[in-house]
């Protein structure tokens, strides 16, 4: 089967659009040929900085012919729904149509539809060009003479030519010929742009690879990003170095170069005083370079930094690497005046006591004049939330209500509360946003913070994601909860809640922050007395509760089973979900499970009719001695159970309800619960609400599958 070769060749394309281009390309035209009634047996796209290529296998050569019979109304319907008919079918008349015949519905029209089959390079040739004027670039320019004219062609940059050959392996590839904005498709594509800019003449996607790999053009991305990376590890181990890796710099590199090559450069010693990651963040951001550090040392880098060129000098590379330390050693300057500048007064200390004195700040202290400064300034949090000063001052109160809860010193939680947003007015915070926190912790360490104190600064901002990790230190723990559950409660307040896709202020990151941190740290906390009034709070909780178990591979319906909309301490309902899941995959939990669903379902059908269930078991009202036997169960299970529970004991609560296994299916198999006694029928089904009760200490059985 035929083979298709696209490739779209421009000027730069910036490298954080590369990829999600490549494969938004693949997608439209794929989707399209699909639609189109073509098919194909593998697609794969391909970029670099100046083109994105995609290579289609086992196209179809042609569309199916079709021919199809599409029903429409009544011969006598009214004439709305006559022109509806033929909108749908294509008819340009009621002429057009036939008429069938029916022995119930009478006579009613048919449209007779029959498209021949088209050639893929018809239907390829329709649909690049669409795909080129609409393809969804976040920015795109026009350019040249023909921009000024209405409807002119956006890329992203100038687009420069389109290669498109079509056919089979054992065939010469014919070009798919079609023009856009005066670029008109055909087999040729360029080389590097300084090594090779010749015309490549292509035939299909192997020799394309070859012959541009001829042309210093590396074609795979991912190939890109293994060259670099092993060239740059080998670079530095040759120079007794570690390289740091960095995996998105490592994308960001592979989409700036077509032909990588790996040098190293240098700087003077003298800024390794700056911290490691001032250095990191300086050299990456400024050059997109990589630091690197002295082997087997984890805490320190070294003087020398790997870049990535796009050419091969004849130099071998020294000007290149010479005039990227020139610019690097300028950027380093401006760093070392940053982190000089943070460690002095600053100069408007005698505005700042009245700050001081609220937060009970040592004015002699770098961090603590930042702290008093952002309070003094009024930095806005959010328009309807106050400043950034009462938030702090909010979050020192919480902190030290969550302090003996969590298990940390009241008074280091509330210094750290103080000190954990000082760095935001720092100036090398203020270059790199970035080290928000982790700045704080150095700059707390420098001026003798306890070390609790100074991992807070940095640690209250974790986790951010699923993948970063919890802390573990008590006052981290009850910074970061307050900070979060500060920001939750009060955008809650404002009605500033998540909506679908929406979420400006990362508060399902907030929450989900706050289920890990109590979750994985084994701490019980009665969200309730935080949360107050809003409830639906408490079940956004619970939805980002929900998320965390199901990726932890929990059942959905255990959780559903176990949560109720007052459930407001998580840690139990996990190891509610924990113990049920374990009792269930028992055979005593699997036949508790089905005796307990019954007698749910019977009663909840019977509640449903409004029959009448009693208030209270009356023993006197048995008349078997299963129904007897059962009722001593429930309340040995019941009471026994709730005893367990009080102690947190969820095992031994499930353990307790295990005893009703037996008298339950003995009970239905020897009962017949609807008695046509009326008093009997209602005492029968108060025993069943018994067992629901029981069983409802730990979960609501009726939610369980199975």
């Amino acid at each position: 089967m035929p083979d298709l070769l696209l490739e779209l060749r421009s000027e730069e394309i910036p490298a954080r659009m590369q990829r999600k281009a490549a494969g938004d390309l693949r997608k439209m035209l794929t989707d399209s040929l699909v639609e189109a009634g073509l098919t194909y047996e593998a697609a794969r796209e391909y970029w670099t900085p100046r083109r994105l290529t995609l290579d289609i296998r086992g196209l179809t050569a042609r569309s199916k012919d079709i021919n199809e019979e599409i029903k429409g109304p009544s011969t006598s319907a009214p004439e709305q729904a006559v022109q509806g008919f033929l909108r749908k079918a294509g008819l340009s008349s009621i002429a057009e149509a036939h008429v069938h015949s029916d022995p119930k519905k009478g006579d009613f029209y048919v449209a007779h539809i029959s498209k021949p089959g088209r050639a893929a390079e018809q239907i390829i040739a329709d649909l690049v060009p669409d795909i080129i004027r609409n393809f969804p670039w976040p920015k795109s320019m026009r350019w040249g003479p023909a921009s000024a004219k209405p409807g002119s062609l956006r890329w992203v940059r100038p687009l420069q030519s389109i290669l498109c050959t079509f056919g089979p392996e054992t065939e010469e590839p014919v070009v798919v010929d079609f023009e856009i904005d005066g670029i008109r498709s055909g087999n040729i594509t360029y080389g590097h742009r300084f090594h090779a800019p010749d015309a490549i003449m292509v035939r299909r996607f192997d020799d394309y690879v070859s012959k541009l790999e001829a042309a210093k053009v590396v074609l795979d991305a991912d190939r890109r990003k293994e060259i670099i990376l092993a060239d740059a590890r080998n670079l530095a181990f040759a120079n007794g170095l570690d390289l740091v890796e960095d995996e998105g710099l490592l994308e960001e590199v592979s989409g700036l170069v077509e032909w990588p090559v790996v040098l190293m450069g240098e700087f003077e010693e003298a800024f390794l005083a700056i911290p490691a990651e001032v250095i990191r963040l300086t050299i990456r951001a400024n050059q997109k370079c990589f630091v690197t550090r002295p082997q087997g040392v984890d805490d320190a880098l070294s003087n020398r930094f790997i870049l990535t060129a796009n050419i091969e000098a004849k130099d071998g590379g020294k000007e290149i690497a010479h005039g990227n330390g020139k610019v690097v050693r300028a950027r380093l300057s401006d760093a070392l005046y940053f982190w000089t500048t943070d460690q002095g007064d600053l100069p408007d200390l005698a505005e700042l006591e009245a700050s001081a004195e609220k937060f009970g700040l040592d004015l002699k202290k770098p961090l603590d004049q930042r702290m008093a400064r952002l309070d003094h300034l009024g930095v806005t949090f959010h328009a309807k939330l106050g400043t950034q000063g009462e938030r702090v001052e909010r979050i020192k109160r919480l902190a030290e209500e969550l302090a003996p809860i969590v298990g940390a010193d009241p008074a280091l939680a509330r210094r750290a509360a103080v000190l954990a947003k000082a760095d935001l007015t720092t100036e090398v915070v203020g270059e790199f946003p970035e080290l928000q926190g982790a700045m704080g912790r150095k700059y707390a360490l420098l001026q003798g913070e306890h070390a609790s104190v100074a991992a807070a600064a940095e640690e209250h901002y974790k986790p951010q994601g699923p993948s970063d990790r919890v802390s573990s230190d008590p006052v981290s723990i009850t910074v970061a909860l307050a900070d979060k559950l500060d920001t939750l409660v009060g955008f809650w307040a404002i009605d500033e809640k998540p909506t679908g896709s929406k979420d400006p202020y990362a508060l399902r990151r907030a929450a989900l922050g706050v289920v890990r941190i109590l979750v994985e740290n084994d701490i019980r906390l009665a969200l309730a007395s935080i949360v107050g009034k809003a409830s639906d709070l408490l079940s956004f909780f619970h939805d980002r509760l929900k998320v965390y178990l199901r990726d932890q591979g929990a059942r959905h319906d255990l959780i559903d089973a176990v949560i109720t909309p007052q459930s407001d301490d998580l840690l139990q309902i996990v190891r509610r979900v924990e113990a049920l899941g374990s009792f269930l995959d028992t055979e005593d939990g699997k036949n508790l499970l089905a005796g307990t669903k019954r007698a749910a379902n019977i009663l909840a059908a019977e509640e449903k009719k409004k029959t009448a269930v009693a208030e209270t078991v009356e023993p006197a009202l048995f008349r078997a001695d299963t129904e007897k036997s059962l009722f001593a169960a429930v309340n040995q299970a019941e009471k026994q159970a709730g005893e367990a529970i009080q102690n947190d004991d969820f095992s031994g609560a499930l353990l307790a309800l295990s005893v009703l296994r037996e008298p339950v299916d003995s009970f239905f198999e020897h009962v017949l619960v609807n008695d046509e006694d009326q008093a009997v029928r209602a005492n029968r089904l108060a025993l069943l609400a018994r067992i629901r009760a029981a069983t409802g200490q730990v979960a609501d059985f009726s939610r369980i599958a199975g």
